[in-house]
């Protein structure tokens, strides 16, 4: 392990060169200006700020071929991906176009330990037993060039719905509606797979109403479709720009009011969240990964049937069961994090040498590798990758799954090792931090080897000295339950927009270890005595003060709230 101390860097403000109005308190000001806001207008988060469909390549194409199997009841399916974002997508395409009037919709989410990612031919064969004059994928098909051409010569239209990097080569589908294609003038690429599948049915409702469609039925309030936006969009962890960060927000008002799907609120209830003062944190942290462990133990059907649960009694024995996985999920992500850190400590992996990690053992369960991945890129500060066994049908073959850090393009890494290795990797793709691949076991150390080589060739060494931006220092006035709660109602807050954090040094007035890994602070700041929690935290030793990069929080116990630092780092002084 690395054990280095992080660089503290204080984010740029400008907030001194921009008018946000005395509405906007001052330290609010800073932290807005410091991420980029700089426009009074920005801050307006009503629906009518959203960006409008104008550019989504092919989007108006696909619009109106659903219309036309919508008004001839024809056959749709759904093929969906298996984390959070992919079930949201489908409980979102499913339900809408049911209620627009289609008499056949169905959804597909292959298994990922048998299929994998994607539409394959292998999933173009199950997908022929619905019989589908149209087929949907949601949150994948980009790269799907033979599963695509498979459905082709079985008769079925295609409409592809992605946000992923395409490769060098395009499926020949009906429609790609994806805001990352050449040709795409979208000016957010950041939608997740939920928003391109939300763009295009607003796009359906409108051809319909121009149809006159809606003259003899209702027509559906796309804006009741929002709380599934928001969980899928955070939960996917895209960057939160100006118009997913409407899309979320107008998400968790309808969740906070109630007005949300059974299946969320079974969701929150099981997570111990409380449904009216719902965050996006909440979304990430307790209700996403929920979802996700179906996907990643199990099978992802078992989350859209939540999602898609007629009342709260059948969504809370859906939850109730992915509750379970979840914790199933994380028993086996605790061993799995030990198992990969001690291969890293005792096996010939001189981390101070490496600059690209890999990471295997006999026995890991694949839908947990990529939270190992993330877990060890923590730690020791490197791009790292985890593999498991595939297991049938090939059982000669590891799958991996990658984490990046910020300087290195994951995804474009493992292209440029696929160029220089040509057969190497069986396939591969994903984002900038995030990616998958899979590869013969024979090739593993040979990979391992190359790996190291492209992120030193992309990477110097300064990127690996662990840096934290934060927003500086709050005085002792600004320490305060009214500051906690004006930067919650601020958000939402999520990658590439990330919640305010802060940097002090504090008196130790006391410390004791909660849940057997978490670190239970009394501080103290001039007159101000604050409650503070490090979680994965070990004691403090022999340090009467501490230097703290901390959130603020809202706590409440026996119906008194107060506020509490949340820690994310610490660093024992004299």
């Amino acid at each position: 392990m690395t054990g280095t101390e992080p660089v503290f860097i204080e984010r740029e403000s400008r907030a001194s060169e921009v008018d946000f109005g005395s509405a906007v308190p001052p330290v609010l000001q800073r932290v807005y200006a410091a991420r980029g806001v700089t426009d009074a207008g920005d801050l307006d988060r009503s629906l009518s700020r959203l960006l409008p469909p104008a550019g989504l390549a092919d989007a108006g194409k696909a619009a109106r071929r659903i219309v036309r199997a919508i008004a001839a009841q024809e056959s749709i399916l759904i093929v969906g991906d298996f984390d959070a974002d992919g079930a949201t997508s489908v409980a979102l395409g499913v339900s809408l176009l049911r209620r627009f009037g289609a008499a056949d919709v169905q959804f597909l989410v292959p298994n990922r330990f048998e299929f994998g990612y994607g539409l394959s031919p292998e999933i173009v064969d199950l997908a022929a037993n619905f019989d589908p004059d149209l087929l949907i994928t949601v949150d994948n098909g980009v790269s799907s060039v033979t599963g695509v051409a498979a459905a082709n010569a079985r008769g079925m239209d295609v409409i592809i719905t992605d946000h992923h990097l395409a490769g060098l080569e395009l499926p020949d589908a009906y429609a790609i509606v994806n805001p990352n294609v050449v040709g795409s003038e979208f000016p957010s690429k950041n939608l997740a797979g939920v928003g391109v599948i939300y763009y295009l049915l607003g796009l359906v409702r409108a051809e319909l109403r121009r149809e006159g469609w809606f003259e003899n039925r209702a027509e559906p309030n796309l804006a009741d479709w929002l709380d599934l936006v928001a969980l899928g969009t955070v939960a996917d962890v895209v960057p939160l720009d100006r118009n997913n960060r409407i899309l979320v927000y107008q998400g968790l008002l309808r969740m906070r009011a109630g007005r949300c799907r059974s299946g969320i609120q079974a969701l929150v209830e099981v997570a111990g969240r409380d449904l009216s003062r719902l965050t996006a944190q909440d979304l990430g942290y307790a209700v996403g990964p929920r979802l996700n462990a179906a996907g990643r133990l199990d099978d992802m059907s078992v989350g859209i049937r939540c999602l898609m649960a007629e009342d709260l009694a059948a969504a809370r024995g859906q939850a109730t069961a992915l509750d379970e996985l979840n914790r199933a999920r994380r028993e086996l992500e605790l061993e799995m994090v030990r198992d990969a850190e001690l291969l890293v400590s005792q096996q010939d992996l001189d981390v101070q040498n490496q600059f690209g990690v890999c990471v295997y053992e006999p026995g890991w369960h694949q839908g947990i590798v990529g939270i190992v991945a993330g877990r060890l890129r923590e730690k020791i500060d490197r791009p790292v990758i985890a593999f498991a066994d595939a297991g049938d049908p090939a059982p000669d073959e590891l799958k991996g799954s990658a984490r990046s850090l910020p300087a290195l393009h994951i995804r474009d890494t493992l292209d440029a090792i696929a160029a220089r290795h040509p057969g190497m990797l069986k396939k591969f793709g994903g984002h900038a931090m995030a990616a998958g691949l899979s590869l013969k076991r024979v090739h593993y150390e040979r990979f391992a080897r190359a790996f190291d080589a492209e992120v030193r060739r992309q990477l110097p060494d300064h990127a690996f000295q662990r840096t934290i931006e934060t927003d500086g220092s709050l005085s002792e006035t600004e320490l305060s339950l009214d500051t906690a709660r004006l930067l919650a109602d601020a958000g939402p807050w999520g990658q590439g927009f990330p919640e305010p954090l802060f940097y002090d040094e504090f008196q130790l007035v006391s410390q004791r270890v909660v849940g057997e890994h978490h670190l239970k602070l009394v501080v103290k700041q001039g007159q101000r005595v604050l409650d503070a929690i490090a979680f994965r935290q070990g004691p403090v030793q022999g340090a009467s003060r501490v230097r703290l990069a901390y959130r603020l929080s809202e706590n409440t116990w026996n119906d008194r709230t107060t506020l509490q630092l949340v820690v994310e780092h610490l660093t024992a002084l004299a």
